[in-house]
C-alpha cells in the first residue's frame, strides 16, 4: 500500500524571465511523494499552462491516483492511468526514486543505463531589448553553450548583439513558436552568417507544416510539436532534432522510451527543462547522456535551488547525489 503526499513548491529567480509568451519572476513546482512505508521517493513537475495546465489542476490530477496507488498501482500501470504531461511525470519519477531507494541500486542501474557523467548545458539568455541581452551576453560570455529567447519584432538585433557580446560562444536560438514562414525565411541566414547552431520550435506546432516544404539551412528542433512517442510520425521530414522535457513526456518512463524510437526514427536528441530544481534535472540528466544538446539550466535561473541541489562548473551539470533523488 503506497501512500501519497503532494504539495506546491515556489522558488523566486534570480531575475526575472522572459520568453515570446509572457514573464515570470518565480517558479512554481509540484512535489509528489511516494512511501511504502520504508522508503519514501520524490518527483517534480512544473505545470505549463501553454499546455492547460496550472498548479492546481495538476495537484487534482496527482490526488485523483491516491486510491490507485493504495490498492497497489505501479509505475508501469501509471502509464495508462495519467496522459503524458507534468502529473505523471511527478508520480513516475517519485516511483522511480522510491525504487531505486527500496532496491539500493541507483535509478541508472534500474533502467539499465550506463552511470551518467556531466553533460554541458545551456545557459538561457530571456527575451530582453537588444542592449539587455548583449549586456547579458557578456557576463555570461566564458559559458560555452547560450540560449535565446527569441519571437518577436526586433530579433534580428537581438542575435546581432548576442554574438557581439559572446563572441566565441556555441548559441542556439528558441522561438517558442513565435515565428512564422516568412519570418523563419527571412532569419535563416543571419542565423547561418552568425553561427548560430540550431533553432527551436520556429512556427507554431500544428503549423509546421511549411518546414517540410522549405530549406532548413540550420538543424530545425521540436519543442512544442513534441510531447511523447505518439509526436513522431508527424514530426518526420519537418525537424532535425527533438527536445525530449519529462514534463512533457509525463516522466522518466516515456521519456526513455522516446529518446529509443526518436534514435531509431534518425533524430537527434535535446534534452531540455521547464524553469524548476534540481529535482527536476536529477532524472532528466540521465535521458541527456550523449544527447546533442542539453539544456538542464533550471536551477541556475533560481535565485537559491533545493537543499543537496545538482552540481554545475565548468565540466556541466553533474550527477544528483542519492541525497536529492535516485
Amino acid at each position: 500500500m503506497l501512500k501519497l503526499s503532494v504539495e506546491e513548491q515556489v522558488f523566486p529567480l534570480a531575475e526575472v524571465f522572459t520568453i515570446s509568451r509572457g514573464s515570470r519572476s518565480e517558479a512554481r513546482v509540484v512535489v509528489a511523494t511516494l512511501s511504502d512505508g520504508a522508503h519514501a521517493g520524490r518527483g517534480e513537475c512544473v505545470p505549463y499552462a501553454h499546455y492547460g495546465e496550472s498548479v492546481d489542476s495538476v495537484i487534482a490530477q496527482i490526488e485523483s491516483m491516491r486510491d490507485a496507488l493504495a490498492q497497489g498501482m505501479d509505475r508501469l500501470e501509471l502509464q495508462s492511468r495519467l496522459p503524458a504531461g507534468a502529473a505523471r511525470n511527478a508520480l513516475d519519477c517519485a516511483f522511480w526514486d522510491m525504487e531505486a531507494k527500496s532496491a539500493g541500486k541507483p535509478v541508472w542501474k534500474l533502467a539499465g543505463l550506463d552511470a551518467p557523467r556531466a553533460e554541458i548545458t545551456a545557459f538561457t539568455l530571456s527575451l530582453e531589448s537588444p542592449d539587455a541581452m548583449r549586456e547579458k551576453a557578456r557576463r555570461h560570455a566564458a559559458r560555452p553553450l547560450l540560449k535565446l529567447k527569441l519571437g518577436g519584432e526586433g530579433d534580428i538585433e537581438r542575435l546581432e548583439a548576442v554574438r557581439e557580446g559572446a563572441p566565441e560562444a556555441r548559441i542556439i536560438v528558441d522561438a517558442n513558436e513565435g515565428w512564422d514562414r516568412d519570418a523563419y525565411e527571412r532569419l535563416a541566414p543571419t542565423l547561418v552568417s552568425l553561427g548560430i547552431s540550431m533553432v527551436e520550435q520556429p512556427l507554431p506546432a500544428g503549423q509546421d507544416a511549411p518546414l517540410a516544404e522549405i530549406e532548413r539551412p540550420l538543424p530545425v528542433c521540436a519543442d512544442e510539436a513534441c510531447h511523447d512517442r505518439t509526436s513522431l510520425p508527424d514530426l518526420v521530414g519537418r525537424y532535425d532534432m527533438i527536445n525530449i522535457k519529462l514534463d512533457k513526456t509525463g516522466g522518466l518512463t516515456e521519456a526513455l522510451a522516446l529518446k529509443r524510437e526518436a534514435l531509431a526514427s534518425g533524430f537527434e536528441i535535446m534534452v531540455g527543462c521547464m524553469v524548476g530544481s534540481s529535482l527536476s534535472m536529477a532524472p532528466a540528466l540521465l535521458v541527456a547522456q550523449g544527447a546533442a544538446v542539453v539544456d538542464l539550466d533550471g536551477p541556475l535561473l533560481l535565485a537559491q535551488d533545493r537543499e543537496h541541489g545538482m552540481r554545475f562548473d565548468a565540466e556541466g551539470i553533474h550527477p544528483a547525489t542519492s541525497a536529492l533523488w535516485g
